[in-house]
């Protein structure tokens, strides 16, 4: 994989983005396939720095599902000599030759054929994130995006409840810079065991909500605001802005659905393998769209809007269907009873505030 920016060609770290794509049996048992790639610069023979020069690496995917149609698995092989380079690709396990998803004996050919191409390198944090389905800057764009929808929505909702819009403004903007630290370091605590640099690691939607929410909070009481009043116009925004935020991941390779085969599925990437994938990113983001909606009627609707409880209804409803689609994304959960439990507080938070809300009708 390449990318064009000649900008790019001679800054290090250097790496390759390597791709293999074959298409899954149509009928049988999960299986898995490996394929190794081996590569080779031009000046291998006559460098002395061989580990710059070549590389064979493996990469795996676990389960291939049988019907599920094209497939493309991705390596990386970053810090490598700059310039042109030589690559195979050999599958090393995979189908047998009747195509019944039987992993193959090591002595016998596979099914699925060599490939051989030749690619320059790029910048590595790049090559790091490329691959197949997957949008370059697709995510913080989208994200953006929706930060600006949010900050706008919440400017007109406060412009109908006659709050004080400057200050709302500038605490939500220091909020939304606070909630990215935030979302950042809840990604971290969840994921202690993961490597790799901490500016390219992944950020959590909730770290953000708890930050985001918190300083604006903290805002309302220094500038004497109604809290209630602020968290309904708030709701709104937010939903929205999250539902923005889903297409960027969506379009950016992350947060991805587990493959499937079903006629249902969309074919996207979770920058590793390319499959055919519960659009779990989509469901998600007009879930949550469909809340905001549903926020911003209420909020309008109400002339003095109802202490909060707009805010939290809202929350909790987002936060119940995300746990609801949890089984169809390809992350495993770090706790066995946390969705469970997740699920029955939100469903019981959501009774209460429409039990309050209806009977003060």
């Amino acid at each position: 994989m390449s990318v064009g920016c000649q900008t790019l060609d001679s800054v290090d770290p250097q790496g390759l983005g390597l791709t293999y794509w074959f298409d899954a049996a149509d009928e049988g048992e999960p299986y898995p396939v490996t394929v190794r790639f081996t590569g080779q610069h031009p000046d291998a023979l006559e460098d002395e720095r061989s580990t710059e020069r070549t590389f064979d690496v493996q990469t795996t995917v676990d389960r291939v599902i049988p019907g599920s149609g094209r497939i493309a698995v991705t390596a990386r092989v970053l810090d490598l000599a700059p310039g042109e380079w030589r690559v195979t690709a050999t599958p090393v396990s995979g189908l047998s030759s009747e195509g019944r998803g039987a992993l193959l004996p090591p002595s016998q050919e596979p099914a699925l054929p060599r490939g051989t191409a030749t690619g320059t390198t790029t910048f590595a944090p790049v090559a790091r994130v490329r691959a197949p389905g997957v949008r370059l800057g697709a995510w913080p764009a989208l994200v953006s995006v929706g930060a600006v929808v949010a900050l706008i929505t919440q400017d007109l909702l406060a412009r109908h409840h006659e709050l004080p819009t400057l200050a709302l403004l500038v605490m939500s903007f220091v909020a939304s810079l606070l909630g990215i630290l935030g979302a950042k370091l809840y990604y971290l605590a969840g994921h202690r065991n993961e490597t790799g640099s901490v500016l390219f690691s992944g950020m959590s939607i909730q770290g953000f909500v708890l930050v985001a929410v918190a300083t604006i909070l903290l805002g309302s009481l220094i500038f004497d605001i109604p809290i209630g009043r602020m968290l309904d116009v708030t709701a709104p925004g937010l939903l929205f802005g999250m539902s923005i935020g889903r297409l960027g991941c969506f379009f950016g390779g992350c947060c991805a659905g587990i493959p499937t085969a079903s006629r249902w599925g969309v074919w996207s990437s979770d920058r590793t393998v390319g499959v055919r994938r519960v659009p779990v990113q989509l469901i998600e983001s007009a879930s949550s769209g469909t809340v905001a909606v549903a926020a911003l009627f209420a909020v309008l609707l109400t002339h003095t809007a109802i202490g909060g409880l707009i805010f939290v209804a809202a929350i909790a409803a987002n936060t119940f269907i995300r746990q609801l689609l949890f089984p169809m994304r390809g992350i495993p959960r770090a706790t066995a009873h946390g969705r469970t439990v997740t699920m029955a507080a939100t469903a019981m938070v959501m009774a209460v505030d429409l039990a309050i809300i209806l009977g003060g009708q």
